[in-house]
């Protein structure tokens, strides 16, 4: 079963911020249409899928060993710390994946708000560049000659 039909935790937060069902999402990832933020949501909701499938067959394998009417003779103490091992170990991954997809949505800009990407080269210039008429040189000098070198 690929990670895009299994379910995750946070499929319904993710469709009330994107607006549209999973499935949609990643037939829009799969077309090249998903913007940078979704492709990375979509990311980060496949491994946490995997992390939930993880914690819920350690959980269901230590129920059948501890149910009421199982074979009291199959108990294996070293079996059952491993799995405490494995169930710690998943059940950690998956707080960080829901942690991180909460940070990437949380920090979304608000929806209906268009998301460009990171800034251009040159939007970065023209925003960090002296002022016209100012060479970076003689900003340098009057600055230096300001504090009286």
């Amino acid at each position: 079963m690929s990670t895009s039909t299994k379910p995750s935790s946070q499929d319904a937060h993710l469709e009330e911020v994107f607006a549209v069902p999973v499935a949609q999402l990643y037939a829009a990832a799969a077309a090249g249409t998903a913007t940078p933020a979704a492709q990375r949501a979509l990311e980060l909701r496949s491994f946490l899928a995997l992390a939930e499938e993880q914690v819920a067959r350690v959980r269901d394998r230590v129920h059948r060993y501890t149910a009421p009417d199982a074979d009291m003779g199959t108990l294996s103490a070293s079996e059952l710390r491993f799995d405490s091992q494995w169930l710690d170990a998943a059940l950690s991954a998956r707080t960080q994946y829901v942690t991180a997809l909460r940070e990437l949505l949380r920090a979304m800009p608000p929806p209906g708000t268009a998301c460009h990407g990171p800034p251009k080269l040159d939007q970065l210039w023209a925003t960090t560049r002296p002022a016209a008429g100012v060479s970076p040189v003689g900003a340098r000098s009057a600055a230096q000659s300001a504090r009286g070198r």
